[in-house]
């Protein structure tokens, strides 16, 4: 072989691996969430007394945040899992409410029989687990632990509950629900209304990404035999409770 073709080879070779190594590179979007990191994320879960309707909504700087956090069931309540997250608090929590637990049972239930796993040489304590449970006729528990990444806390209301972690301060759960409360009109609207008052008050305080809405009642939703009234995942944009309301807007053009 030539000097020449050694020297092509040896440059084809290097560009190659360069490429490989930064095909290898996870993105922002790709790059794991570490437990130590929570996942900085507010949330509110509510029910409209008057229509029946019941779900909840959230807002995160994690990408697709709606994968983990919201879990309903028509006529059986809602839930939603946060900070150093366990995905399985929801479907137990959606399974004891199906057994006519009250929400402040299945939360105390749920944490206290948590294994605290570790994962990969990790620890997800359970002690910055943040979950927040509503029933059916819009009764509420919440539960922050005190490791959860600051500022985590949560604020009940009427037929609500506010909840977040890596926050602003206190006023994003206060203004949260006080946005649910005086919001007149759809359930979406008003869940929306407090996800924009949430990121008014400053909202999660490493910015945003995702979004999602998750609505459920007895045949409410399009087609037959369908309760999920709307399912909506913002999973990257730089503004996506904004681009959650375009779609609730798509949905019911007259509010």
């Amino acid at each position: 072989m030539s000097q020449m073709n050694r020297s092509m080879v040896g440059v084809v070779a290097v560009i190659v691996t360069a490429v490989a190594l930064a095909s290898s590179i996870p993105t922002a979007a790709q790059q794991p969430v570490r437990p130590e990191d929570g996942v900085a994320t507010f949330s509110i879960l509510g029910f409209d007394p008057e229509t029946g309707e019941l779900g909840g909504a959230v807002q995160s700087r994690v990408f697709s945040v709606g994968n983990g956090v919201l879990w309903a069931e028509a006529g059986v309540g809602a839930a939603a899992t946060q900070a150093i997250v366990d995905v399985s608090y929801g479907p137990q929590a959606l399974d004891l409410l199906r057994r006519g637990l009250k929400p402040a049972d299945i939360v105390k239930q749920i944490w206290d029989r948590d294994p605290d796993p570790g994962l990969r040489n990790q620890p997800w304590p359970k002690a910055g687990r943040q979950f927040a449970v509503i029933s059916p006729f819009g009764e509420t528990a919440v539960y922050t632990g005190p490791e959860a990444s600051e500022w985590a806390g949560h604020k009940q209301g009427l037929y609500c509950t506010a909840q977040g972690n890596i926050l602003a301060g206190p006023a994003v759960v206060e203004g949260m629900v006080k946005a649910f409360e005086t919001t007149k009109g759809r359930l979406s609207f008003r869940l929306l209304a407090a996800l924009e008052a949430g990121q008014l008050a400053g909202g999660d305080k490493r910015g945003m990404q995702s979004a999602a809405m998750l609505i459920v009642k007895k045949d409410g939703g399009v087609w037959l035999h369908n309760d999920v009234v709307l399912r909506l995942q913002v999973d990257d944009h730089t503004e996506p409770i904004v681009e959650l309301r375009r779609l609730v807007e798509k949905r019911y053009p007259r509010g």
